[in-house]
């Protein structure tokens, strides 16, 4: 594409990219060739966005991420991948986000009106919702989803092939090795437990006092009556009937591949 006023004239971006006449682009940041722009992006400096990766509307890069690069994973060998990033989304400084693997769906997608800090890497494979908060260093390895509203504390580490749940949060440090069902919060450190509901973001999220009290019970059967999986699905499907909300853990646990934090 031709120089642009809202383009840094030192920026080096490939002439078949795609790019929306309203982005703005700044110095010694290089845009590769199959990147696709939306209206209103603003991408710092030094940034690299590179691979098959399409940017939504609206979103603010900060200065020194890497975005579509090929992923972590040795068996890769060049085949096309994707990485998509829809709206709004905020990524700040050092973030890494990879292009995904023909070994998965072959797309690394993070959805709209998410808050992504410094030094967050979200590796190939990974599907993360709307509207979450990644503290600084949260990492996720291939293959991670990340449900609608998540809150990861600073430097949490998710190994591959885990499911975090929505509206659930992990306090610092936690290195989660397992699924974190929907509504709950967990321990710090090395395979973290849950420590009840995360009730200040339920609250925050508009969910009624019965509301909260109903998933402090779907909670008790899970984790504190002395249940089976299978036994407290049991429950929970009896009370879902008149709380729908309980539904997230139902289905949460059915899609459960590494069994859930305990």
């Amino acid at each position: 594409m031709e120089y642009e006023e809202n383009i840094h004239p030192t920026a080096i971006i490939h002439p078949n990219s795609k790019i929306h006449s309203t982005v703005k682009i700044g110095p010694y940041t290089s845009i590769g060739e199959f990147v696709v722009l939306g209206e209103g992006t603003e991408v710092g400096n030094f940034v690299t966005i590179t691979g098959h990766t399409k940017i939504g509307q609206f979103n603010k890069i900060y200065h020194s991420s890497s975005l579509g690069e090929r992923p972590q994973d040795m068996k890769f060998a060049n085949e096309i991948t994707y990485l998509e990033i829809g709206n709004r989304n905020t990524i700040r400084e050092f973030c890494t986000f990879n292009v995904g693997t023909i070994q998965d769906k072959g797309i690394t997608k993070i959805g709209d009106d998410n808050w992504i800090m410094a030094y967050v890497h979200i590796a190939h494979d990974c599907h993360v919702g709307n509207n979450t908060i990644f503290a600084n260093n949260a990492s996720l390895a291939g293959h991670v989803d990340v449900d609608d509203y998540v809150i990861l504390g600073g430097f949490t580490g998710v190994h591959q092939f885990c499911k975090i749940g929505s509206h659930s949060i992990t306090c610092g440090g936690a290195m989660i090795s397992k699924d974190v069902p929907p509504y709950i919060r967990t321990t710090s450190g090395w395979n973290p437990t849950p420590s009840g509901l995360n009730l200040e973001g339920l609250k925050r999220r508009g969910f009624s006092t019965q509301s909260i009290a109903t998933l402090k019970m779907a909670y008790k059967i899970i984790y504190r009556d002395g249940n089976t999986i299978d036994e407290a699905k049991i429950l929970l499907i009896d009370l879902a009937k008149t709380s729908p909300e309980v539904n997230l853990f139902i289905n949460f646990i059915d899609k459960s591949n590494r069994g859930l934090i305990r």
